[in-house]
């Protein structure tokens, strides 16, 4: 094994000072990014330091609902659901409400504190947003669920009536640096999504906002996408590692390895000390047999499937947690004791 260079930044002074509110600067997160093989537990230790001070040995629990599918007008290279995409996916309007509530259930039997509703489109029309609101009271009503909603890009009348519908969060992401973004969608802008963003805060709705890795952006271009998301005071950070889907234009972008992704989830720490960070899709495919690592700096996973790709068996998520020692937050924040984890995964959900 080569030798580790003598000038890398100290990890643990990192995390202090990231303890402390102190932004690194560029050249100390590029060092986290670009740090040698061997150093990689020490990075993941001192990330912990920051991840354990704030949310403590805990792990949330997300369950995606992919609500409507498809025939979406935007060009995102990365999507199987975009206009340019030729994927093999289930395409279908918006779910009836009683297809959401079963869909609600089976994430309060997995545990999950958060239910996310996600919609495919760039914005939502009146008639799907009227029933996107008719679902979120109806889930509301029966289940003690927070309700996260990624609808596109919304206006601050819509985030307004969000907000009285209950809805707890509004997902939309950055995806990457605003330098970058033009590479991966042309057919609405950076400034459109920050838009969304604002008119979320505005509303008094909580806002989850991350990013997918692994599209061919640089270093420099991660490093200015977690600044991007610490300036906007983001609650929940998404961390998606790519999944090149045939038929999209990223089906052929490899650039990822477990290692990486883990160091990728360290500097987001760094610089977002505070935030829950989730490790979203892709997490299975690249972090592979990694996975528990990711649980050092991130603090919250998706459990069961993602968008149009599936994630692994719910049991083997709730064994991952147990067996590394971490517990399950429900949606109050606090800790569930009431049914142990073994009991959980003796259950073999699917």
């Amino acid at each position: 094994m080569s030798q580790v260079p003598v000038n890398l930044p100290s990890w643990n002074l990192l995390a202090e000072r990231s303890l402390a509110g102190e932004l690194i600067n560029r050249s100390e997160a590029l060092a986290v990014l670009r740090a040698p093989e061997q150093v990689l537990l020490e990075q993941l230790a001192a990330a912990y330091r920051v991840r354990q001070h704030y949310w403590g040995n805990r792990v949330r629990l997300h369950f995606l609902l992919n609500a409507q599918s498809g025939l979406c007008p935007e060009d995102c290279h990365y999507c199987s659901q975009s206009k340019i995409s030729t994927a093999q996916i289930e395409k279908y309007p918006l779910l009836a409400t009683e297809e959401i509530l079963k869909a609600a259930a089976h994430a309060e039997q997995l545990k999950a504190g958060t239910f996310c509703m996600v919609i495919s489109g760039r914005s939502p029309t009146d008639s799907v947003f009227a029933k996107v609101l008719e679902a979120v009271r109806a889930v509301k009503a029966q289940y003690n669920l927070k309700i996260c909603a990624c609808l596109g890009l919304l206006s601050e009348e819509q985030t307004k009536l969000l907000a009285q519908a209950g809805v707890d969060r509004v997902n939309h992401n950055l995806n990457s640096s605003e330098s970058y973004h033009a590479q991966i969608c042309t057919t609405h802008t950076f400034k459109d999504r920050v838009a969304t963003l604002q008119n979320v805060k505005t509303a008094g709705i909580t806002t989850c906002c991350g990013g997918i890795l692994g599209m061919g952006e640089s270093d420099d271009d991660i490093i200015d996408l977690a600044l991007s998301l610490r300036q906007l005071e983001v609650t929940s950070v998404p961390i998606n590692f790519l999944i090149p889907i045939a038929g999209t234009p990223f089906e052929d972008k490899q650039q990822l390895d477990p290692r990486r992704c883990l160091r990728i989830l360290c500097l987001f720490r760094f610089l977002l000390p505070s935030q829950e960070i989730r490790i979203a899709g892709g997490r299975e495919v690249h972090l592979r047999s990694l996975q528990a690592l990711g649980l050092y700096p991130a603090n919250s996973i998706f459990i069961g499937d993602y968008l149009t790709t599936p994630g692994q068996a719910a049991h083997r998520d709730l064994e991952m947690i147990r067996d590394a020692g971490f517990v399950l937050e429900s949606a109050d924040g606090s800790i569930l004791e009431q049914e142990p984890l073994a009991r959980l995964v003796g259950s073999h959900f699917k």
